[in-house]
């Protein structure tokens, strides 16, 4: 029967028409009239909403310190140069990671040292980048992979008992906790995203939280010219047109738009977050003893933000490689994607010299899938992603 062979080898496909999307915004018209209510109040750049949204984020994230800024890419980038990295000194980071984990580090005029993950929370393993320290070892950056933070405790203990810096890459966890306590205050400083996918969004945006006083007067400094990010007051009808630049800065600060459909989504934050996890459960729940798949797990005392829902795909027992069944389920009308090419198989990667085979790196990124998930997703689109995903294995199967 057609309706039993896949899409791929000519017959009937899962859905017909729109296909499930990998991603849909979940933008509510509280959200938009917050925008609209910041356009008519004048600011559309830096001003007064910035202030309020990285304040409810410091509330939200029980650390002292919350800096809005443009991008994730960009928090990095400012956290990085606040913590001193220059020419020569090494900067210990995932190849597993999109490409600004790396980016900026190379930016910020530091060398990049791709470390190998592990297979729980496929962040950094720290037995593997201990032995990647060195002399000239100034600092690692830590990735939580699709909203399952790292071993952020080990990584810290590490960082500390050789005196480096740890700066977690947590722009897929927004929400996420590790015993109790949320990702945000668990590193010496923290960058998130508010892209249009992430937990929460503002469409481009970015956050570093830290608790270090000095660091994040030197994390606001360089994101704004190098003047005191209080100079948007300077417009107002009391303020003064004075101002000082006080080392050669940046322009890497967040508008008040984006702020005001950043404390609208910060208000359902827990709802978003608690949507996402339905999804995943009902991918557990449906996937359960399917032998070619591997599901996500969560390591005893996480929250997941559950930014992504994540299977391996047991090709030993499938007659199909990874990439051959995402455009099979793609035929089959399910927009699948890929996290992630890890940066070493890049053209800009080959040019790093590893210092160690990242053997489960390259395992997990021949065997990932990432599947549609988003808050509030229609059940017949998850019904219609486990329908494809099944007739898919069942019919590859070795």
């Amino acid at each position: 029967m057609t309706a039993d062979l896949p899409a791929l080898e000519g017959g009937t496909p899962v859905r017909r028409g729109a296909p499930v999307p990998f991603f849909r915004a979940p933008i509510t018209e509280d959200d938009i009239q917050a925008v609209v209510e910041t356009l008519r109040s004048g600011w559309l750049t830096l001003g007064p909403r910035v202030g309020e949204f990285e304040a409810a984020c410091a509330t939200r994230l029980a650390t002292p310190h919350a800096i809005a800024t443009s991008s994730c890419t960009a928090s990095l980038f400012l956290a990085l140069r606040a913590f001193g990295v220059k020419s020569g000194d090494e900067v210990i980071v995932p190849s597993l990671t999109f490409a600004s984990s790396v980016n900026t580090i190379l930016h910020a005029g530091g060398e990049p040292v791709l470390g190998d993950i592990e297979t729980k929370s496929f962040g950094l393993d720290p037995e593997a980048i201990e032995r990647l320290i060195g002399p000239r070892t100034r600092g690692i950056v830590a990735v939580d992979y699709a909203g399952h933070p790292c071993r952020i405790h080990e990584l810290r203990a590490l960082a500390r008992a050789r005196g480096l810096f740890l700066l977690e890459d947590a722009a897929h966890a927004f929400g996420a906790t590790v015993d109790g306590q949320p990702v945000g205050n668990l590193a010496d400083a923290t960058a998130f995203s508010f892209y249009a996918t992430k937990c929460i969004t503002t469409g481009e945006g970015g956050l570093v939280t830290c608790a270090d006083d000095d660091l994040a007067q030197r994390v606001r400094l360089l994101g704004y010219h190098g003047m005191q990010r209080d100079a948007w007051k300077r417009y107002t009808e009391r303020g003064s047109w004075y101002y000082e630049v006080e080392l050669p800065g940046y322009k890497c600060n967040m508008t008040d738009v984006q702020a005001a459909l950043g404390l609208s989504q910060l208000r359902r934050e827990l709802e978003l977050r608690a949507a996402r996890a339905a999804v995943a459960a009902r991918y557990a729940a449906a996937f359960a003893g399917e032998a070619g798949l591997e599901l996500p797990s969560v390591r005893p005392g996480v929250e997941h933000a559950w930014h992504l829902y994540v299977v391996r795909l047991r090709l030993e027992r499938l007659a199909i490689d990874r990439d051959r069944f995402a455009q099979a389920l793609r035929d089959e009308g399910v927009v699948p994607s890929v996290h992630f090419i890890p940066y070493h198989r890049h053209p800009v990667g080959r040019a790093l010299a590893l210092r160690s085979p990242l053997a489960r790196t390259d395992d997990f990124a021949d065997r990932c899938l990432s599947l549609p998930l988003f808050p509030h997703m229609p059940a017949a689109d998850l019904d219609d992603v486990v329908t494809a995903m099944r007739k898919l294995l069942h019919h590859y199967a070795r």
